[in-house]
């Protein structure tokens, strides 16, 4: 068959394509569990120097090895290109370009060994590495010249040690069983390394001068997270001599960076102008010889702050609730000018402060997180990364919208409202409240698929989802963040119920089939709901704290529960009566919503006994329950399996008590069918 003779046949099939595309594009199918924990996830987003090419991590999930592993890919700024430069089997992250962008560093674990610092061309081949230190390293920096690169390790363990724990002779010191972490170099040329800090305390964090004569860091008595508030922020020479300490408080610094001239550092802190604690997270200023820390008055929760090429503005990503924008502040005038607007969250923001240029991870309702360049101070960024625009094309998404409503009070409360796929006006559904831990956050627009919500699984089964932004959420202001000072539980919780009544006035939801749901703080709130109201036919509690008195002792932090309860349950006088009338146990009898409890053994957050003392209360008192406890797994589970057995066993939980039907569990890529019925389903 000659050429010719395919020409008829391949325009009918160029015809029968044209005709099925409207057709195929109509043909989007709801998401399920599995969908949902496959989206993949992208960070770490760079500028070439040249400001042609970006490098990004992009991580998937890997059914077989039971968790998400990333790699390194690169692709032109005008989105062509897109090439995957690493596929190490235990993945890559913190890739950097090198100052003359001819290679990129990255950290990656080989074999059994630590976590090392290797280099790959820029053209690709095959990363070599660079570092063979003894314990794992993290959080690089090139140096300006490139001749050598700054990263993060703890210190390694002594010999005396290491022959201990062979012999199983490994008794430790409870909140002493760690090592302290500091700052090393190591040069490109030959992989000499050297230290740049040492001494009885911690780096938590660093960041270099531009011209790379100087650092500032923060650092802290040790690297648990319960010592993190008496952090303190540090200028030094690059070889670590002539280190002084700048602020003198009770309040965890964070992002300190130095102006273009070395005069001055930047950081955060949530503490007000006197460094008082527990507010919204603040911009400072601070001289690096030292002197007194200057407040920059804004009205905006900062996530992230960096300084302009000249050193005479400031740009910071704000939080602003249901949403983040990119500011740019004026240091002579203190005005402040909006470069973006949207309903999306930033979740991956860079500067190139030489070049202006600026990178952004849009989180937005059909797509979670790709890349965008802002090139100056004014205009609409553009598009770089298109990792997924399939979601759009190949799914059905649910509508979400911000709405406002009144809480007990008369304050406006915020949230963000998911609808039901194929929703119907007229039609009222079953209502999940989902409540977003922290409480130092708030729910955003954005795509909102995973584990710990999968809103687009719930939305397929015809529920609505409300995400409430309740009293103690950052981005609203200090008077809201601080309402949970002295109680907690003071209007939070009537927020949630409030925001539950706005959605049954607006004739979405069934007052009848509602559900109550949330990790972390959004498992305090749950434990909250069950024992304060029956209105929730169903709930799920994950990770939550049921008894602030065993709570305070058992959690690795505790500096956010002081000030809410007025002083510790120890010190002379202490405020006890506070912490158990806050206490979602003291008031378990009045339970009787059926509540499902998930928890990870090894969490040190809100570590499991705290789950087990409200499982054995409402088991004990007839309601019915379950408790899932997770090996291995930390505060947020890491294990695919572990997530989509949450998700099953939670959507199952609501599927039986608010639909009164039964339900199929999903079963992971490549296991086999699971139903429900089976012994291990609730």
């Amino acid at each position: 068959m000659t050429c010719r003779s395919l020409r008829p046949l391949a325009a009918l099939s160029f015809l029968v394509l044209v005709w099925l595309a409207p057709a195929r594009a109509q043909q989007r199918r709801p998401m399920t569990l599995v969908d949902e924990i496959s989206v993949p996830s992208l960070g770490s987003a760079h500028l070439s120097p040249d400001g042609k090419q970006l490098i990004y991590v992009l991580s998937s999930a890997d059914w077989k090895a039971n968790h998400r592993v990333g790699h390194i890919w690169r692709v032109n700024v005008d989105g062509s290109g897109t090439v995957q430069l690493t596929n190490g089997p235990r993945g890559e992250s913190d890739p950097q370009w090198a100052p003359d962008g001819s290679s990129i560093a990255f950290v990656a674990r080989r074999d059994s060994g630590e976590a090392q610092i290797y280099l790959i061309a820029n053209g690709g081949g095959e990363g070599r590495p660079l570092t063979h230190h003894a314990t794992g390293v993290s959080n690089l920096t090139w140096s300006p010249s490139g001749d050598a690169i700054y990263f993060e390790a703890p210190d390694p363990r002594t010999p005396e040690e290491k022959a201990k724990a062979r012999l199983h002779d490994d008794v430790f010191s409870f909140d002493h069983n760690y090592e302290q972490r500091h700052l090393w170099t190591v040069s490109v040329a030959d992989g000499k390394e050297r230290q740049i800090t040492s001494g009885d305390f911690s780096v938590l964090g660093y960041s270099l001068s531009r011209d790379g004569k100087k650092m500032a860091y923060q650092r802290a008595p040790d690297p648990l997270l319960g010592d993190a508030a008496q952090s303190e922020v540090w200028v030094a020479n690059a070889d670590g001599s002539g280190a002084v300490q700048l602020t003198h408080n009770g309040v965890g610094e964070r992002g300190a960076r130095l102006s273009p001239d070395d005069g001055q550092v930047l950081f955060t802190a949530g503490a007000d102008a006197q460094f008082d604690t527990y507010y919204n997270e603040k911009l400072f200023l601070e001289p690096a010889t030292g002197g007194t820390a200057k407040l920059v008055d804004l009205p905006y929760a900062v996530d992230d702050a960096e300084w302009s090429a000249d050193g005479k503005a400031v740009y910071f990503v704000a939080n602003l609730g249901v949403h983040s924008e990119l500011f740019r502040l004026d240091l002579a005038t203190n005005k402040t000018a909006q470069l973006t607007d949207g309903q999306h969250a930033i979740r991956d923001w860079a500067l190139d402060a030489a070049s202006g240029r600026q990178t952004l991870s849009f989180d937005e309702p059909t797509n979670p997180g790709d890349v965008y360049l802002l090139t100056g101070d004014g205009g609409q960024p553009t598009r770089i990364t298109h990792v997924f625009d399939y979601l759009a094309t190949e799914f059905k998404i649910p509508r979400q919208e911000k709405i406002t409503w009144k809480g007990a009070d008369g304050v406006s409360v915020e949230g963000i409202l998911y609808y039901p796929l194929d929703y119907q006006q007229g039609t009222r559904y079953p209502l999940v409240v989902n409540s977003h831990g922290g409480p130092q956050a708030s729910d955003k627009f954005g795509f909102a698929a995973g584990w710990g919500s999968y809103v687009h699984a719930l939305a397929a089964k015809g529920y609505a989802v409300l995400k409430p932004n309740y009293r103690g959420s950052t981005g609203y202001g200090d008077v809201f963040l601080r309402d949970m000072v002295g109680h907690y539980y003071k209007n939070a919780h009537l927020d949630v119920l409030a925001g539950v009544d706005a959605i049954i006035r607006m004739g979405v939801a069934d007052s009848t089939k509602l559900a109550a749901m949330g990790w972390s703080a959004g498992g305090h709130m749950t434990d909250k709901l069950v024992t304060f109201t029956h209105r929730f036919k169903a709930a799920s509690a994950g990770a939550g704290a049921t008894n602030w008195i065993s709570m305070y002792a058992e959690s690795d932090t505790r500096i956010y529960r002081t000030p809410w309860f007025g002083g510790t349950p120890w010190q002379k006088n202490a405020p006890i009566d506070v912490y158990w009338n806050n206490s979602p146990l003291k008031y378990v009898a009045n339970a009787t919503t059926p509540t499902i409890l998930f928890v990870g053994q090894q969490d040190p957050r809100v570590p499991m006994p705290q789950s087990v003392e409200m499982y054995r209360a409402l088991k004990s008192n007839g309601v019915p329950t379950m408790l899932y406890v997770a090996p291995r797994e930390p505060h947020g589970w890491g294990e695919l399996r572990h997530q989509l057995f949450k998700m099953n066993a939670e959507l199952g939980w609501f599927e039986k008590y608010v639909m009164g039907r039964a339900y199929t569990w999903e079963s992971a890529p490549g296991d086999e069918k699971t139903t429900a019925g089976g012994t291990s389903k609730p």
